[in-house]
């Protein structure tokens, strides 16, 4: 198959995290071909660096242009038919969830989901005819559909009193949001000539998915790690915009993913907290699946040799530094554990990624110093261990050494670190936020979040009592095995790739290129299914259907 990859902000032009799982998804299938699209623009692409190394199966990378304020200059109809359809878009947008009954359900008479829908690929059709959008979504005559959106009687009361510095501000967050419109990308030598487009993030790569399956037919299949609309919600809280541009933002977003979503042929998950804000922002039931990342299991094999455990009373936690690890309550709970455990020790491995990082690293051993005064000089019970280049290798070399891994984060996703100290054969304590208790499965132990004396006690618990720690571990390093390496994750999307080309053959201009599930598997079998001696039927087809008087293919099914 055909695969047209759509990205942001990561691979190919990045080979770390942020791209981590497109690379090993690419790299895993040697059975198909990959076109991959790139979004951006980012530091990377600015630079000038060009991709990672890439497998022979990528045949090629595109990558958005530079996005400038200028675009083509409309004519008098060309203009008034971009205002009808923004018009219709911000209408759309800015009424009021309930204020029209009966509007909220797709394919009524109404429906400001088909409104939206039939605005949005107005504006692309407009795009593809003129050859973008980018002025005239900047222009006056979007900030005034705007304001006659917000002002209108049924609109969001929050919408009401926008003033016009908000207008201007919710007019170009929709113009970035909307720029795949302008890309051209949406015809028979580009994204129609794939098979499936597997969009590897909500946002503008879903976008650039639904509007060739708008264009060209080709079936969408969506990827959220992170579900877009919750990252957005939890990204514009009250200090980042008026609660106009809050509201009419969040209003966009949420019916541009309700669009994604719907049109979709399959979506999946990273876990089941993700799948059920999928469902929550409108996602079928019956179209979900569940793919959980994949981690390379060969990293942390030697680190669960039970022989490698050399410090025994020593409580490790690996991570990225940052306020929403909570790492204020670890080093709270460590003091109680070591009131009870006086030998015990933990070890802290993460590098500050920024200022707000460090400043929150800084806090930690300010804290650390006042919680142990009396910790002699170079043998403090806490220590701070930048990882560095070498990150996989510190942290497997530490979850080997130690006998207990902690996980303290108050806002987490998918715990991937969580992942990594079971697959090393580790006890771990976590605290039950996200989908930690979902990756556990009974491996471990899971406290309440926040609660220092739980997650002390639960430490405490683990230390005294080896032979437990040897058996969690063991169990959770077996389930690991079965449900969060790389090949798992791999071929679970080759398997979803099937499923959508078993329900939507894939169409090539040429005639002599093959047809996946063109024909049926029955033909392949030797007998009176097959017509060698009959060269004028087509390849595939069963002698006997020529015949008139034989019963046709699903009368003979």
């Amino acid at each position: 198959m055909r695969i047209a990859l759509l990205t942001e902000g990561g691979h190919p032009h990045v080979s770390g995290d942020t791209g981590l799982w497109c690379e090993r998804l690419v790299r895993g299938l040697e059975q198909h071909e990959f076109d991959v699209y790139a979004l951006g623009p980012g530091p990377y692409q600015a630079a000038g660096s060009p991709p990672v190394p890439l497998p022979p199966q990528v045949r090629r990378v595109r990558t958005a242009p530079p996005w400038t304020a200028e675009g083509p200059r409309y004519g008098r109809r060309a203009r008034r038919r971009f205002a009808e359809c923004y018009e219709e878009l911000a209408g759309a947008v800015c009424t009021r969830a309930g204020a029209v009954p009966g509007a909220e359900a797709p394919g009524t008479a109404g429906s400001l989901t088909d409104r939206f829908g039939s605005a949005l690929y107005g504006l692309a059709e407009l795009a593809r005819e003129k050859g973008g959008l980018a002025g005239a979504l900047r222009s006056d005559i979007a900030v005034r559909a705007l304001e006659r959106a917000c002002r209108a009687p049924r609109a969001l009361c929050a919408a009401h009193e926008a003033r016009v510095s908000d207008l201007l501000t919710i007019a170009a967050h929709l113009e970035r949001a909307l720029r795949p419109l302008s890309l051209d990308w949406y015809d028979d030598d580009t994204l129609g000539a794939a098979d499936l487009c597997h969009a590897t993030t909500g946002g503008p790569p879903a976008l650039c998915g639904l509007l060739a399956r708008h264009f060209c037919g080709v079936p969408l299949l969506v990827t959220e790690y992170a579900v877009h609309l919750r990252t957005h919600y939890l990204t514009s809280g009250p200090h980042t915009a008026a609660p106009a541009v809050r509201a009419v933002l969040a209003a966009f977003h949420g019916r541009l993913t309700a669009e994604v979503y719907r049109a979709a042929e399959l979506i999946t998950a990273g876990d089941a907290h993700a799948r059920r804000w999928q469902e929550r922002c409108g996602a079928d039931r019956a179209r979900i699946r569940t793919v959980y990342p994949g981690t390379v299991a060969e990293r942390f094999a030697e680190a669960a040799e039970p022989a490698l455990r050399t410090d025994p009373g020593t409580l490790v936690w690996a991570g990225p530094v940052a306020p929403a690890q909570d790492l204020e309550t670890l080093l709270y709970a460590f003091a109680g554990v070591r009131r009870e455990e006086p030998k015990a020790r933990l070890r802290v491995l993460g590098t500050p990624t920024g200022p707000e990082s460090a400043a929150c690293l800084g806090h930690c051993r300010t804290l650390a110093a006042r919680l142990f005064p009396d910790a002699a000089e170079g043998d403090h019970p806490v220590s701070f261990e930048e990882t560095g280049p070498l990150k996989e290798t510190a942290v497997s070399d530490a979850y080997a050494a130690g006998a207990v891994v902690v996980l303290s984060g108050g806002v987490e996703g998918f715990p991937a670190g969580l992942v990594e100290a079971m697959l090393s054969g580790r006890a771990t304590v976590s605290t039950d936020v996200g989908a930690v208790a979902e990756v556990i499965g009974g491996t471990g132990l899971v406290v309440p979040p926040h609660d220092p004396e739980a997650l002390a006690e639960a430490c405490v618990a683990l230390l005294r009592d080896p032979e437990r720690c040897a058996r969690l571990g063991a169990g959770a390093r077996a389930r690991a095995l079965e449900l969060f390496t790389v090949e798992r994750n791999t071929m679970a999307f080759h398997g979803l790739y099937l499923e959508i080309a078993s329900r939507c053959p894939v169409r090539r201009a040429a005639p002599d290129e093959p047809r996946p599930f063109a024909a049926p598997a029955e033909s392949l079998v030797p007998g009176h299914w097959t017509g060698p001696e009959d060269r004028s039927l087509p390849r595939g087809v069963p002698a006997w259907a020529a015949d008139s008087t034989q019963p046709s293919v699903e009368e003979a099914r």
